[in-house]
């Protein structure tokens, strides 16, 4: 999606239009770094400091989080989810788990009722893409696609609105998986979500939720018993 020029005043509100909808569109997904302020300024045609405070609003808004030194970088992709990154960044791990459990066990449930030959489809692609990446030893790939991977099951369900609220919580989550996949491959961080996704393909709810419901609860001993990916 090409950034254009703006044409109307305030200039400002429509920068943050623009660079919101990047963010939104899936444009610049959440991690990566966003083009540099004179980038931006040449792409858009407008001046440096518009652009800087178009940029500090996302910041302020939680979407943007600008880090001195490295760059600007997409933390959520909408105002609520910035809320909640800010609101939870501090949370005890095992709520942050029995919250996932809560949302992934319905949202499976729903997925082995409603999944259509499409979602499946889905599903293996990024189960394999999951496994090819903890083999990468990427640590950060593997949070990506791991993550990738629980957001299709719950997009599986075909539930709007518990789709928005767990995109909304993705920035949480994965700050979560990253704490729990630690800084090197250890063989028993890697759950098997092989049977979770022949539950769904069964259309076994009462499977899939069982599988989903430990999926955030699996214990390490390199971890103390700390949840698991």
């Amino acid at each position: 999606m090409p950034l254009i020029s703006p044409h109307k005043a305030p200039l400002v509100d429509q920068v943050i239009t623009q660079l919101r909808t990047q963010i939104t569109s899936g444009e610049w997904p959440v991690g990566s770094r966003i083009p540099t302020e004179p980038e931006l300024v040449e792409r858009l045609g407008v001046a440096r400091n518009t652009v800087r405070e178009a940029v500090r609003a996302l910041a302020h808004n939680g979407l943007l989080a600008i880090r001195q030194g490295s760059g600007t970088y997409v933390v959520a992709t909408s105002e609520l989810a910035g809320v909640m990154s800010r609101r939870f960044a501090r949370a005890d791990p095992r709520h942050v788990a029995e919250l996932r459990s809560a949302l992934e066990t319905k949202a499976a449930a729903l997925a082995a009722e409603r999944r259509t030959d499409a979602d499946l489809r889905q599903l293996e692609l990024l189960l394999e893409r999951r496994a090819t990446a903890w083999r990468s030893g990427d640590l950060e790939r593997f949070v990506e696609a791991d993550a990738t991977f629980h957001t299709a099951v719950v997009a599986a369900a075909h539930n709007e609105v518990l789709a928005a609220l767990y995109a909304d919580l993705g920035f949480v989550v994965r700050e979560f998986l990253r704490a729990d996949v630690g800084t090197e491959p250890r063989p028993r961080a890697l759950t098997d979500h092989g049977r979770l996704v022949e539950a769904i393909r069964a259309g076994d709810a009462v499977a899939a939720a069982a599988e989903a419901s430990e999926h955030p609860y699996v214990s390490r001993e390199e971890r103390g018993g700390q949840p698991g990916a």
